[in-house]
């Protein structure tokens, strides 16, 4: 369970992030209505290409704002893995628009390349265009400040949104610009530019979301500093099998842990927890760690597969009990630890065996149960253990 200080620590990045978002969407609302009625006013296909762009920012910004509340959200009974997958999806779409808005305001402003009007767009238009350009400037290095700190690529694709539109809004200044000199081609022509820019962000958008949901490994030098700082416990032997992924802003990593074979359970999980604990003060961004633990390694997928199955305690008992009856040793046993391992002579698996015995009972003479067991294959070394006074 998450604990209060990790809870309140994500409730303020929740209203933070709330924060950036509720300003982006009325600064959004503003730009794209001065930009659309001052650009249908001066006849600048250029600011009206502007303020659509707006238009789908304030949508953009809409699933943003939703997304990072619901998306947030600590695992439940029905979303174990948390919300994180909402973000992805809010991304996924958010490319997909950016693209649709794309494509309609390049094919129209093809078609006005070729109709040309003369434009009327005096100090209002350019006004309006360089206040958009500077506001939209400050916002994406607020947003992506922020995005940074919370390790949120929705927040981040946002603000890289807020720098395409400051630079677009630049390529439409220098339109208006060049149609004060009579060459009227040029709004046109940056409302294309425009929407390149619009795609190129869009395409970059749904191509990292789609990445997120099929699962794409993180980089592998965020994967080795990961690794390298789990082995910086020294009781952990090694470790394989390192699979770390993002959802939404959190990774969640899936290890398997080597330890010394012959660790109680209870050691070797506490190994486990101290790993754990010890990667999520590195990596903030750490939400979901599971860990496996193995007290050899297995690392190799094709001796995975080759290696027989071994029996279970009970059938380990059964077994033993139709090899050793009659023998004190074994009939006044107190306890029995079993160790699985790979030989390292054969390179088979093996079962040892050791008795835990009470100081009253004589040691049994080892070799001989070895002798009455020898069609037990998979029976290793055997030791005995008496309690002391």
């Amino acid at each position: 369970m998450p604990s209060q200080s990790s809870s309140s620590t994500a409730s303020a990045r929740r209203r933070e992030a709330q924060r950036v978002n509720l300003t982006t969407v009325l600064i959004d609302a503003v730009l794209a209505a001065l930009k659309i009625i001052v650009g249908t006013l001066t006849l600048s296909s250029a600011l009206v290409a502007d303020g659509i762009h707006s238009l789908a920012d304030l949508l953009t910004d809409l699933i943003v704002l939703i997304a990072t509340h619901f998306g947030r959200r600590a695992p439940d009974r029905g979303h174990p893995y948390g919300h994180g997958r909402i973000e992805t999806m809010a991304s996924l779409w958010l490319g997909i628009v950016l693209l649709v808005v794309a494509g309609a305001v390049s094919w129209e402003s093809a078609l006005r390349l070729f109709s040309v009007e003369a434009l009327n767009a005096g100090h209002w238009a350019i006004g309006v265009t360089l206040l958009a350009m500077l506001v939209k400037e400050a916002l994406f290095h607020w947003t992506l400040r922020v995005a940074r700190r919370q390790r949120s690529p929705l927040m981040e694709a946002s603000a890289w949104h807020s720098r395409s539109d400051s630079l677009s809004s630049l390529i439409v200044l220098v339109g208006l610009a060049g149609a004060q000199f009579g060459f009227y081609w040029l709004d046109p022509l940056a409302a294309m530019a425009v929407s390149i820019l619009v795609g190129k962000i869009g395409f970059d958008t749904l191509r990292g979301a789609s990445r997120e949901l099929i699962d794409t490994a993180l980089p592998e030098e965020e994967t080795e500093r990961l690794r390298r700082c789990a082995l910086e416990i020294p009781e952990l032997r090694d470790l394989h099998d390192l699979r770390a992924r993002r959802i939404g802003a959190d990774v969640a990593l899936d290890v398997h842990l080597l330890v010394a074979p012959r660790l109680t359970v209870s050691e070797a999980h506490e190994i486990g927890n101290t790993v754990t604990r010890h990667l999520r003060q590195r990596f903030a961004a750490l939400r979901d760690v599971t860990f496996h633990i193995d007290p050899e390694n297995d690392g190799d997928e094709r001796l995975r597969r080759q290696a027989r199955p071994l029996p279970l305690r009970g059938e380990v008992e059964r077994l033993l009990d139709a090899h050793w009856q009659g023998i004190e040793a074994w009939s006044r046993r107190l306890d029995m630890a079993l160790h699985y391992r790979t030989s390292a002579g054969d390179g088979q698996r093996r079962i040892d065996i050791e008795l835990y015995l009470c100081r009253e009972t004589p040691p049994p003479d080892v070799a001989h149960l070895a002798s009455l067991a020898v069609d037990l294959d998979w029976l290793g070394e055997i030791r005995c253990w008496r309690a002391s006074d």
